[in-house]
């Protein structure tokens, strides 16, 4: 199967004779800190479609250009004048995440190698892959808070079936950043590069891994541990419930917009 490599703002690159059955995704837009417009949400959701599909990719690796994973959502771009945030947005749980990737139950598994932020929307894509290894650039966090923008991809499901209901509570309120020691000490990441070493090395090396086994055995197992796909959809439903009440109260837009008056993206 041959994959869409020459899309706009997201570089993949298939299977080969270095990674044989791994699939490298990675967010190419690095001038806005990988930031996810709905262009690149559309091209990452076709991307792990076509990976899905293809009997020759066990293993899909996301990662992101130029250092950083991912910054979250396009605010500038979900700010243009006379377009309207919530037509970009849908509630149908059969229709592609705001991000992308996010509302997929694939067959096979996802590894997030993260270098750099991945906060807000870039947590949620990291919390949405099976597994996450990290270097010692690696910092999550809900920076999201900050700008009054919910999270809507899943990061209030998955968040605290991954590191427990506490310590979400602790990050999803507070919006603290979180290192790569934090990081694997409370469960957030499952593995870290040596020192020099890249996280997209380290996860290449943990690909390998996967692919050794016997697939389909490895597939069930973990379409098994993955709980109740229907029960996890009327989660996310919830959630996006909920955020959409926040994007529609009265200091949503004003906390954006203050946020993008300091910043130059």
């Amino acid at each position: 199967m041959s994959y869409a490599t020459n899309t706009q703002n997201v570089k993949i690159t298939p299977p080969g004779v270095e990674h044989p059955h791994t699939v490298i995704v990675s967010i190419n837009r690095p001038r806005a800190k990988n930031a996810v417009d709905r262009l690149t949400a559309n091209e990452l959701a076709d991307a792990f479609k076509a990976f899905d599909k293809d009997p020759e990719s066990y293993v899909a690796i996301l990662t992101g250009e130029g250092g950083t994973f991912c910054s979250g959502a396009d605010l500038k771009a979900m700010m243009e004048p006379g377009r309207p945030r919530e037509n970009t947005l849908s509630s149908n749980m059969d229709d592609d995440g705001p991000m992308g990737p996010t509302r997929m139950w694939l067959s096979k598994p996802v590894i997030a190698a993260i270098s750099g932020y991945a906060v807000a929307g870039g947590m949620e894509l990291a919390l949405w892959a099976d597994l996450r290894v990290i270097d010692e650039s690696a910092t999550f966090g809900v920076l999201c808070r900050l700008r009054g923008v919910p999270l809507i991809d899943g990061g209030t499901v998955r968040l605290p079936r991954l590191i427990g209901r506490s310590r979400a509570r602790d990050l999803t309120l507070t919006g603290r950043l979180v290192d790569h020691s934090e990081a694997m000490q409370i469960g957030l990441a499952n593995y870290i590069a040596k020192p020099g070493q890249s996280a997209l090395s380290k996860a290449l090396n943990v690909a390998k891994l996967l692919c050794s086994h016997p697939q389909e055995c490895m597939r069930n197992d973990r379409l098994s541990a993955m709980g109740d796909p229907e029960e996890e959809r009327q989660a996310l439903a919830r959630e996006f419930e909920y955020g959409m009440k926040s994007w529609q109260s009265a200091d949503n837009r004003q906390a954006i917009q203050q946020f993008l008056n300091k910043v130059k993206l």
